[in-house]
C-alpha cells in the first residue's frame, strides 16, 4: 500500500536536502563534478571588502556567479584584475570554459571587452531590461 504524499509550502527552503539530491543524481549521470569555489576580494586597508568575485569550477567549466565593486573603485582596473585572477585560478583547477549571466544595467560591455560572448538573452527581465547569458573559452 502506498502512502499519500502531500505538497506543502515552506518559508525556509531545505537547500541541503534538495541540492544534495540533485547533486547525487547529476554525479550518477555525468560523474563527480569536483566543484571548487574560487573567490578573490578587494579590501581596503582596514580590511573592509569593497569588491570581489565568486565562482565555482565544476566539470571543466568556471561558473562566474557574483562580481561586484563599490562605485568609488570602478573604472580603476580592479574589476579587470579580479576577473583575470579568477579565470587564471579556474584554469589551474581544470576549467577550459567560463559562463556567467548579467543584466543590461550591470556590466555586459565589461565582459564582452574581456572575451565573453552572448549566447542567450531574456528580454524584459526585469521589465525594460535584458538578462544576458555569456560564455568564454579560457
Amino acid at each position: 500500500m502506498s502512502e499519500e504524499l502531500q505538497i506543502v509550502y515552506r518559508e525556509e527552503a531545505p537547500w541541503s536536502i534538495i541540492g544534495g539530491g540533485i547533486n547525487s543524481y547529476n554525479a550518477q549521470q555525468a560523474g563527480p563534478d569536483n566543484s571548487q569555489v574560487v573567490c578573490f576580494v578587494l579590501q581596503s586597508p582596514d580590511e573592509t571588502i569593497v569588491g570581489g568575485v565568486i565562482g565555482v569550477v565544476y566539470w571543466d567549466w568556471f561558473s562566474l556567479d557574483l562580481m561586484w565593486m563599490e562605485e568609488a573603485y570602478r573604472g580603476q582596473g580592479y574589476g579587470r584584475r579580479l576577473l583575470a585572477l579568477a579565470e587564471e585560478e579556474a584554469c589551474k583547477r581544470g576549467a577550459r570554459h567560463a559562463h556567467l549571466d548579467t543584466f543590461s544595467f550591470q556590466a555586459p560591455g565589461f565582459y564582452e571587452k574581456h572575451g565573453y560572448e552572448v549566447f542567450g538573452e531574456l528580454a524584459d527581465f526585469p521589465a525594460g531590461h535584458q538578462r544576458y547569458y555569456m560564455r568564454k573559452e579560457l
